[in-house]
């Protein structure tokens, strides 16, 4: 994933680990083995002396490479002296790496974390753990958004739109209000460290269980007891037609296939497309490189995208659309027609740079919530001496008008929030609004640079 063959460099390419990492690759010679999960690792958690040795590895590489030299303005030192007995005495790698990313946590920055060895093979296909559901605030409450089908949380009876009350007996309340509070060292945004305190709101060991009560929408309670599973999360893009040359097209992560399958649908299953919505709000970022790609579908060429700089305000790399696409060999056709990006609280990183490229330039309307205010750049990622991966923020991010994005929310044009009722009743207001626009003609006319 990072590592591409030394004669594709000095070329830029960021990639983003959902709701988390622009990342640059390895400088030029960098191989691959680096980063395979430990292939070649000699140091051993298992043992006092080991874990205390990639403690140190972690907190001196945030201490060096860090983007903001004053680290939010904690006092790292102090804070190493905090976890270091906690990293010594930890009882086994799980409960180590727990302990690491508590210390990360207090930046409260979701693009700096760690992996221990095998879990971050290929950011693009992500392992993580989940009990089948996925939960965000919506009216001060933890509500379900979705449940995989054939989950224990399905047969349990849980359905999207209810909330959750309480896990292992503590309220959820409670419980989101402590894990903000324990990161409250650090100068981020509440709504960042509550957005991220409620995608984690199951998170725990693998192979573990929890008990969650849950209240319907009639105000029925549901008990269940689920167990936290390890899954994968791939790449995915759907397209459908809403009628009258109006055509959807959502995706999860950029990468350069997607960047191809999207370049080349334009000339295929879009080839008729009028309008287009554009549905960010499960997208977490990916390869700033395939997203200049797909930048360069709605935007003219040489376009800059914004610039990312280095601790000392360097700027190391500003991506720019272009007549050639590196995702395909084909020359595919552009899209001029109107477009509409839908956002929500997880669109985050590359899809920000994207969202606010296209608003920059006047070319899309923004309809949904506002986003993540997750932008930061990783120039490598850094392997640790037990295999594991740590992943640092090297670089701020500013547009091509000059506005940072970290900690900020881009915000729609239109809000359209979400509420239980839709949920339970399947109905998506963000989309109906988007191809409502689209087909009364509001916006329909060609773009002109």
């Amino acid at each position: 994933m990072l590592s591409r063959t030394s004669r594709e460099f000095p070329r830029a390419v960021f990639a983003l680990c959902v709701l988390v990492c622009l990342v640059l690759p390895p400088p030029v010679g960098a191989s691959r083995a680096g980063l395979r999960g430990g292939d070649d690792a000699t140091i051993s958690t298992a043992t006092r002396e080991g874990r205390l040795r990639v403690f140190e590895e972690v907190w001196e590489q945030v201490r060096v490479r860090y983007y903001d030299p004053a680290l939010h303005g904690i006092d790292w030192r102090a804070l190493g002296e905090e976890f270091r007995p906690l990293a010594a005495g930890a009882r086994d790698q799980t409960e180590f790496y727990a302990v690491l990313r508590r210390m990360l946590g207090r930046l409260r920055d979701p693009h700096t974390r760690v992996f221990p060895p095998g879990e971050s093979a290929d950011w693009r296909v992500q392992r993580f753990i989940t009990v089948g559901i996925s939960v965000r605030e919506i009216g001060g409450e933890a509500v379900v958004t979705s449940v995989e089908r054939g989950s224990e949380a399905e047969g349990a009876g849980v359905r999207a739109g209810d909330a959750v009350v309480s896990l292992d007996g503590e309220l959820v309340a409670a419980l989101v209000a402590r894990r903000v509070e324990e990161q409250a060292a650090a100068a981020a945004p509440l709504a960042t460290a509550r957005l991220l305190a409620m995608a984690r709101l199951f998170d725990g060991p693998r192979e573990t269980y929890v008990n969650a009560v849950f209240r319907g929408g009639r105000g029925r309670e549901k008990r269940a007891r689920l167990r936290r599973q390890v899954q994968t999360r791939v790449p995915t893009l759907q397209m459908r037609s809403a009628g009258r040359g109006v055509h959807v097209v959502r995706f999860n992560i950029f990468t350069w296939e997607i960047a191809g399958q999207i370049a080349r649908a334009l000339g295929g299953g879009l080839r008729d497309a009028r309008a287009l919505v554009i549905d960010l709000r499960d997208n977490g970022g990916g390869e700033t490189e395939a997203m200049a790609d797909i930048a360069s579908l709605f935007l003219p060429a040489g376009k800059s995208l914004g610039r990312f700089s280095d601790r000392e305000g360097r700027v190391l790399v500003e991506p720019h659309t272009r007549s050639a696409l590196q995702t395909t060999a084909e020359r595919p056709k552009g899209f001029r027609g109107p477009v509409v990006v839908l956002t929500g609280a997880r669109t985050a990183s590359a899809s920000e740079v994207f969202v606010a490229a296209l608003r920059e330039a006047g070319r899309a309307t923004v309809l949904g919530e506002g986003t993540c205010g997750c932008v930061l750049g990783i120039r490598r990622r850094h392997q640790l001496p037990d295999g594991g991966v740590l992943d640092v923020s090297e670089m701020d991010y500013r547009t091509a008008g000059g506005r940072r994005l970290e900690g900020v929310r881009i915000e729609p044009d239109e809000e359209i929030d979400i509420t239980r009722l839709d949920l339970q009743r399947g109905r998506d207001r963000a989309v109906e609004r988007a191809v409502e626009i689209l087909k009364a003609g509001d916006r329909d006319r060609a773009y002109q640079p």
